[in-house]
């Protein structure tokens, strides 16, 4: 079996390092020539909640050569469908894409590769490249989890063969609803990923101000509330119920809700969100595949989503140069 990592950022490496690490077999590719040479030539070194620097097998795009049984996607949904139909022509008859994307980008992938191709992982812990072969691991060993699921129900062949490789890094659950469990995965990103690029902060530094993580509840209200709209029952996260924890139709429940909110995101409290990342380094980020998909989804159902609506001008205004990532942006919010 071959299999291969495309889009081997920060997510990418650390995944990477921990399958080479543990004896499995993948390849890591990125368009960033300057991170891939320096795991040509000094391994995938990971810092912060983990320590360990690995040889890799690294490749940019135009290197790649052959077939592959199972292809990891891991870059960001802005161009997708190019992406995709650039990886269909190096898949093996029956070779599989499964994407380990934010959002909910499993239907995009299948349009180009069929559903029986396609497979998607939520994961549940986050890193960030702090340098060209150096990635910082910002969740706990404890959370390194993966919800695995295949678009056409698990019908496919390869679902052992991810597992196993998966499995490599942390503990892998499959999913019989896996859009229940895509939606577990939107819900704190929604919340904590796009606030984090709104305020240029830490999931814990969110977490721990009563102004932002009242947004980041109002966030998570909406999410849970548009899922019910359109009959999607959310999954638990490593084993954790968030819509039971979370969501709230009286005062109590809301200042319980509330309460709730940094035990639960104490694992993850160092994480940085990618698409706070991406805007430090004047690109385009991927929140119309986050807060904007919750908002999509509001519209099609007819949920309100005003905080996912104003996430998604905020960071579009920090894309024009209107803003930066700063507490500051908290008076664009209506906090009552």
């Amino acid at each position: 079996m071959r299999a291969a990592i495309y889009g081997a950022g920060a997510i990418g490496t650390v995944l990477g390092a921990y399958i080479t690490g543990a004896g499995g077999k993948i390849e890591l590719i990125s368009r960033n020539k300057a991170h891939i040479d320096a795991l040509k030539n000094h391994g995938a070194r990971i810092v912060g909640t983990a320590e360990l620097t690995v040889p890799v097998t690294a490749l940019t795009p135009d290197e790649m050569s052959g077939k592959y049984d199972i292809i990891f996607l891991v870059t960001k949904q802005l161009d997708n469908a190019a992406v995709v139909r650039g990886l269909a022509a190096y898949l093996s008859e029956d070779g599989v894409i499964c994407t380990l994307q934010n959002g909910l980008p499993e239907l995009s992938v299948a349009e180009i590769i069929g559903a029986d191709r396609t497979y998607g992982c939520a994961i549940a812990w986050g890193a960030s490249l702090i340098e060209p072969g150096v990635c910082e691991l910002t969740s706990e060993p404890t959370a390194l989890t993966f919800g695995l699921g295949a678009l056409n129900g698990g019908k496919n062949t390869k679902t052992e063969q991810i597992a196993a490789l998966l499995g490599l890094m942390g503990r892998v659950e499959t999913e019989k609803n896996f859009i229940g469990a895509r939606w577990a995965k939107l819900l704190v990103n929604s919340a904590f990923s796009g606030l984090s690029a709104v305020f240029g902060e830490t999931f814990g530094e969110v977490a721990s101000d009563g102004r932002s993580r009242l947004i980041a509840q109002k966030l998570i209200k909406e999410c849970i509330d548009v899922a019910a709209k359109a009959g999607i029952k959310i999954e638990p996260i490593q084993g954790k119920d968030a819509v039971k924890l979370l969501d709230y139709k009286n005062p109590i429940k809301q200042k319980i809700s509330f309460c709730v909110i940094p035990l639960a995101i104490k694992k993850h409290k160092n994480l940085r969100a990618s698409m706070l990342q991406d805007l430090e380094r004047g690109k385009k980020c991927e929140v119309d595949a986050i807060n904007g998909a919750v908002s999509e989804y509001g519209k099609r159902y007819g949920c309100p989503t005003p905080y996912n609506d104003k996430v998604v001008e905020i960071i579009k205004g920090i894309e024009a140069g209107k803003y930066k990532p700063s507490r500051e942006n908290l008076a664009l919010f209506d906090l009552r």
